[in-house]
């Protein structure tokens, strides 16, 4: 009787989230494969359990409230009630995908049951593994999803990575860059879990903080006091962004303005020349130069779709540069960025976008977009390194992905 109470108010929510929208293809399509995963697993579930219509309950909550969070809440008394329902749609979203994975292996599994019992004789005892394979694909959607929320919704742990640079300059040995990449502030990620992040940034003492873009899923009036707590990020240089493909969904240039306006350094295409010797200590402009590191930032790599006035542009980044600083790192929230950036000349390039698949089977789909999924490249004569991200996206969910707070070391490359 709970479950049927729950499943009411759901039907009764739904109606005034969605009816200012129209019905997307996707979520017919989403609807569709739940209705699959249903007719695939219920009846084995049932063979069973006599408690499979919580299996049922919990598909139809699933598929009810997943198209929530994509649509924009309503203000007044319905604001509470919207975000408990998309915050409920974000992990229906997570334990679908698994359930819909898994539903599909145990089928294939199966099939290959048959066709060895069919071709090959092998005794199959039906009446075993079907209710059993339904219960271990439930079972395991449901871990992976209750493991994947706590490694989601924890701060992300630090991860030092030495990046071996080839006569890197003696005054520039042990300089630190802490990154932060798609933190993906937005419906579940609000201004304490953004104040963690900057809290463990502080700790590290970093010469510089490079925030990599994907920042934001939301507008500035529904988001901005949620980013607040990042004017509170301390490095010796500032803190620098780059603009990622969800800021340009989300209104990049209205982003760009708040983040300057809280301190932050946007690098459109453009660069800072980071001093990091003291200047009356220097003997010749060729030692002060040396002792410099330029830092760079270029735009999305899609944001020309969107503005063609901010093509993303790694030439065009180190317009002016000095020649005599041989140092130069480059943020880029795309790996993608990478064979136009080794062109060019840097020594380093920071990314994330890939989120290291944040949870399976989705790292198996990132490397037909991106060269590197996560962690530390070689292309050609500069190193790339990949974040898999400080936040999330969509669901709340994390396994086998863990987020990260990044360390990066610059040490002398051992020739």
């Amino acid at each position: 009787m709970r479950g049927m109470r729950l499943a009411d108010e759901v039907s009764r929510a739904v109606p005034d989230f969605i009816a200012p929208m129209p019905i997307r293809p996707l979520s017919a399509l989403t609807a569709l494969l739940h209705v699959y995963i249903a007719l695939r697993l219920l009846p084995a579930l049932a063979v069973l359990t006599p408690a499979w219509p919580l299996a049922l309950l919990a598909l139809a909550v699933s598929a009810v409230t997943i198209p929530l969070p994509f649509v924009s809440r309503r203000a007044g008394r319905d604001a509470a009630t919207g975000d408990v329902l998309k915050w409920i749609g974000l992990i229906g979203m997570g334990w679908f995908s698994s359930m819909f994975v898994l539903t599909l292996l145990r089928d294939a599994g199966l099939l290959l049951a048959w066709l060895a019992s069919a071709l090959g004789g092998v005794p199959v005892q039906w009446n075993v593994l079907q209710p059993w394979s339904a219960l271990a694909v439930l079972a395991m959607a449901t871990a992976t999803s209750a493991i994947g929320f706590l490694n989601a919704r924890r701060t992300a742990g630090v991860k030092r990575v030495e990046v071996p640079i080839r006569g890197l300059p003696q005054a520039l040995e042990g300089f630190t860059i802490a990154q932060l990449s798609d933190i993906h502030v937005g419906p579940t990620i609000r201004s304490a879990y953004i104040q963690r992040i900057v809290d463990a940034v502080n700790r590290l003492g970093a010469d510089a903080i490079a925030i990599t873009g994907d920042l934001v899923d939301g507008t500035v009036p529904e988001l901005r006091e949620h980013i607040a707590p990042l004017a509170g990020l301390r490095a010796r240089h500032g803190t620098f962004v780059v603009t990622g493909n969800h800021e340009y969904y989300a209104g990049a240039h209205a982003w760009i303005d708040e983040l300057r306006r809280l301190g932050l350094k946007v690098l459109l295409n453009e660069h800072v020349v980071l001093q990091t010797r003291n200047v009356r200590g220097a003997q010749t402009d060729e030692e002060l130069f040396e002792s410099a590191l330029v830092l760079a930032g270029v735009t999305d790599f899609t944001a020309g779709h969107f503005d063609a006035a901010h093509t993303s542009d790694p030439h065009l980044a180190l317009h002016d540069a000095p020649p005599l600083v041989h140092t130069r790192v480059l943020l880029a929230h795309q790996p993608r960025s990478a064979p136009l950036a080794a062109v060019a000349g840097y020594q380093l390039q920071l990314s994330g976008h890939t989120h290291g698949g944040q949870f399976f089977p989705w790292n198996l789909f990132v490397p037909m977009q991106q060269p590197f999924t996560a962690g530390l490249h070689r292309l050609q004569d500069m190193w790339v390194y990949v974040s898999r991200g400080t936040g999330y996206w969509g669901p709340p969910k994390r396994f086998g992905a863990p987020s990260e707070i990044t360390l990066l070391t610059l040490v002398p490359a051992k020739s």
